[in-house]
């Protein structure tokens, strides 16, 4: 497991020993459990079993031959030399509202957060413009350098797709300066109680269980995809799903991964949309402890494959150091297992501009240029 779920735990542990745990815990960002006829439509999924969500293959989240306190020992007591990079990232702004809405293209906004526009939709996906992911200003701080957009920099948003509610996922002051901007919300089973608790539109949210196509106009689709994760934001594990995301036009068709570990289901989304233009897919922040949740890089470039990528971005990097491993090492694992794939691997910096389905495009290894 990540080490925010490890640290909250210890952190909620010390709060409440300090009786201030009730005050801390009913802040709105850690939002409130689904309740009313959101638990009940919770409770007639199939993937909700025995009161928490499951993946479609049930697995644990820690290797049982790892407790999560020896986890949490071995990271608290870790060699930190090489998590983070010794300088500011490396970045090249776009300039998003500048942008035509007729260009098809992807902005990385480091880790997870990414800006697309596709089929004259703008998305934006798991933004967090914080310099940190976590409740608490100390723990998992953004790399600096990392964080060279905030939510001014951005026009109106016709979707807000949010895979699930980790911290570094799912950020309560992002979204909530982001609220006049967004139209419509896209989200697994559970999230949209966030939202309506944060003071957003009920009739702005498309909920929906893994499998589920919205169709937001006539040429543009976004499905609803299983991912092999875990869900909570503090001491409530899977209260609410996790998913990865497609989106369709007439002429395009994107995959988003989402946090996950290996599983069938990528073959199987590759089979039901014929392949992609692009896929983002993750790589970082990963442990052969908790692979089963998160993929280690030759599973990245195995499940790239699995679901017909002919263009591969990656994420969940470059911002918080949430593993053991150096901040560096995803990039250089990535290079080597794609090395012979039948996709095109794709590094821009955060904030370079990728044109999606457009081949040649070239993009430096930055990372070599930084200590």
């Amino acid at each position: 497991m990540e080490r925010r779920t490890f640290l909250f735990g210890l952190l909620g542990a010390v709060g409440l020993a300090a009786g201030g745990g009730v005050w801390f815990t009913s802040q709105p960002k850690f939002g409130r459990l689904p309740s009313g006829a959101r638990l009940a439509r919770i409770q007639a999924s199939p993937h909700f079993v025995n009161g928490k969500f499951q993946c479609l293959e049930p697995v644990e989240v820690m290797a049982k031959n790892e407790s999560r306190l020896a986890a949490t020992i071995k990271f608290l007591t870790r060699d930190s030399k090489g998590l983070t990079p010794e300088q500011p990232m490396l970045s090249k702004k776009t300039e998003i509202a500048s942008l035509s809405r007729d260009e098809d293209v992807l902005v990385w906004l480091g880790h997870s957060s990414y800006y697309m526009q596709l089929g004259g939709q703008r998305v934006l996906i798991d933004p967090v413009f914080s310099d940190y992911g976590s409740p608490v200003f100390f723990v998992n701080r953004a790399f600096p350098g990392s964080n060279i957009y905030t939510a001014e920099d951005f026009p109106e948003v016709d979707v807000l797709a949010i895979t699930h509610d980790h911290w570094d996922h799912l950020d309560y002051a992002s979204v909530m300066a982001l609220r006049p901007k967004v139209r419509h919300i896209v989200c697994p089973l559970g999230v949209g109680e966030y939202f309506e608790q944060w003071g957003f539109d009920p009739a702005a949210l498309h909920e929906e269980d893994w499998g589920a196509e919205i169709e937001l106009s006539k040429d543009f689709k976004v499905h609803i995809l299983p991912s092999q994760h875990f869900s909570g934001r503090f001491l409530t594990q899977n209260p609410t799903e996790w998913c990865g995301f497609a989106f369709t036009t007439p002429k395009r068709k994107v995959f988003f991964s989402g946090d996950g570990g290996y599983g069938a289901h990528f073959a199987a989304i590759g089979k039901r949309f014929g392949g992609f233009d692009l896929a983002v897919m993750e790589n970082g922040q990963y442990n052969e402890s908790w692979h089963r949740i998160h993929l280690l890089p030759p599973e990245t470039a195995q499940a790239s494959q699995d679901v017909g990528a002919r263009q591969v971005v990656t994420s969940h990097n470059g911002k918080f150091a949430l593993a053991l491993h150096t901040w560096k090492e995803p990039y250089l694992e990535m290079a080597k297992y794609s090395a012979g794939k039948p996709y095109e691997w794709l590094t821009p910096m955060i904030g370079e501009k990728v044109r999606i389905g457009e081949k040649g495009q070239t993009f430096s290894r930055w990372w070599e240029e930084m200590m």
